[in-house]
């Protein structure tokens, strides 16, 4: 059975996903308190965490913070704030879905059975992880490898992957790139990244139409999959 970690202070809703998750094989526990479920997490292994924002301890942004400093279990950000920032903030500590409420129960399943075949299959790789690498970076000779070829990149379609390699598995943002790419600093648009990010699609993806290792998180920015 699937075991699930909710951590939501509206006990009626989650009572609601408690039962109707049941149904479909998962089961979940849930805490009110950010610190309980903290503390839970240290004593048993869980497959996914829902993590609600508007928490009356601290703030579920912080929450999520907290949980990536030391855990890598998927979290799906479940939350009726909307706005771009905090989604923004929650893709950037590395959470793996965000879901504003309200939404239909049945998507919710759909997204944790997704989620939880992508996470199955990076487990069953992780002792392999290193010589699974689909990208490997070489800062000293500022190349970048694909399947142990070197890339004919560009000074900043080199900087702009190598930083979205370190960052590989989180969503990046367009503003952290601009803010943390040298070479592209200049380029102060969102849509010259865009550009960029085709340019280098163009020349890592069998199909730059149906990318699967540079994903475009709508809204936000974007994250890649190595491996």
């Amino acid at each position: 059975m699937i075991e699930i970690l909710m951590i939501e202070d509206d006990l009626e809703l989650a009572d609601i996903l408690i039962d109707y998750l049941k149904q479909h094989n998962i089961n979940v526990t849930n805490y009110d308190s950010p610190e309980l479920a903290i503390s839970a997490l240290r004593l048993k292994k869980y497959d996914l965490i829902i993590l609600d924002l508007s928490l009356p301890e601290i703030d579920g942004i912080d929450v999520c913070r907290m949980i990536r400093e030391h855990y890598s279990t998927p979290i799906i950000i479940s939350s009726a704030r909307s706005n771009i920032s905090d989604k923004a903030a929650c893709f950037s500590l590395g959470a793996d879905d965000y879901m504003p409420k309200p939404y239909d129960t049945q998507e919710l399943i759909f997204r944790i059975k997704s989620i939880l075949r992508r996470c199955n299959i990076d487990e069953s790789d992780e002792n392999k992880k290193d010589n699974t690498a689909i990208f490997v970076l070489n800062e000293e000779k500022m190349e970048i490898l694909k399947e142990e070829k070197v890339l004919n990149l560009t000074n900043a379609e080199y900087h702009i992957l190598a930083y979205l390699i370190k960052k590989a598995g989180f969503v990046v943002s367009r503003e952290e790139l601009l803010s943390n790419v040298d070479s592209i600093k200049y380029e102060s648009s969102y849509k010259s990244i865009d550009v960029l990010i085709g340019r280098v699609r163009n020349k890592i993806e069998e199909n730059s139409k149906k990318p699967k290792y540079i994903y475009s998180i709508r809204g936000v920015g974007y994250k890649l999959v190595n491996g």
